[in-house]
């Protein structure tokens, strides 16, 4: 009985190994670092196709964006953001988001004294230091903010910031958003919009229909930001333009 019991226990042992390769690899986790809701749409298809093959994707809203009313005609201020926060959360939905994280600092404020001690800021750090952990990728705007925005800028910055401290073992990739050059959509509220050499836009994420239908649903929710007729159209425009299948990031290291 002793000898059956010691074989039967080094079977096992010789088992594991092959049980360990036949494990499910863990998912991929996904932090998108954005400053606003409504910042996702930019690469919405990308995170509905990664959410789509099971990467564990979470978004972070440095601001509720309080202070942009955008056609709402709302005052800047709380109701608003918890307008803006409500259509985030439809956001997330519409893309298969698994969570939603964010920060309490201002709309428009994040450039603000950033160096001080209790500054937006170095809030929005922290947060971001204590998400890395659990981090494999972090797509964020490039740095030029898309169209120059200061809260745009800032969060990229402040992501390269956390992940350029990591030493390499614990350093997730991070990857900035691009338009190539030569693909702005032909409109006139996108004309001071940054383009990026194609020949730097070395990843891309590829989408299906279905991604950028789950696109189409996230920017129908954000009712305060678009009229109508924009959210009905501006995944299509992005797709005929500058995306024709695949959003396109550059890596920032």
């Amino acid at each position: 009985m002793i000898r059956m019991t010691a074989m039967i226990a080094l079977a096992a042992v010789a088992l594991a190994p092959a049980a360990a390769q036949q494990a499910e690899p863990a998912p991929q986790r996904v932090l998108v670092v954005v400053a606003h809701p409504d910042d996702e749409l930019f690469m919405a298809p990308a995170i509905a196709a990664m959410a789509r093959e099971g990467a564990d994707v979470a978004i972070y809203y440095a601001t509720a964006g309080d202070a942009g009313p955008g056609v709402s005609g709302m005052a800047p201020g709380p109701e608003l953001a918890e307008r803006r926060i409500a259509e985030a959360w439809c956001a997330i939905e519409a893309l298969g988001v698994a969570a939603l994280v964010g920060s309490e600092a201002g709309d428009g404020t994040l450039g603000l004294a950033a160096h001080h001690p209790e500054s937006a800021a170095l809030k929005v750090k922290a947060d971001l230091e204590r998400q890395m952990p659990a981090t494999d990728l972090i797509l964020t705007w490039g740095p030029d903010g898309g169209y120059g925005h200061a809260d745009h800028r800032m969060v990229s910055a402040l992501a390269t910031q956390v992940v350029q401290a990591l030493p390499a073992a614990e350093r997730p990739a991070l990857l900035y958003v691009g338009i190539p050059a030569g693909s702005l959509p032909p409109v006139p509220e996108m004309a001071g919009w940054a383009t990026t050499d194609p020949a730097l836009l070395t990843q891309t994420i590829a989408y299906t229909s279905a991604d950028l239908a789950a696109a189409k649903a996230a920017a129908m929710c954000h009712v305060t930001q678009f009229d109508e007729a924009s959210r009905q159209g501006v995944m299509g425009l992005f797709d005929a333009t500058m995306w024709q299948g695949k959003v396109h990031f550059r890596p920032a290291f």
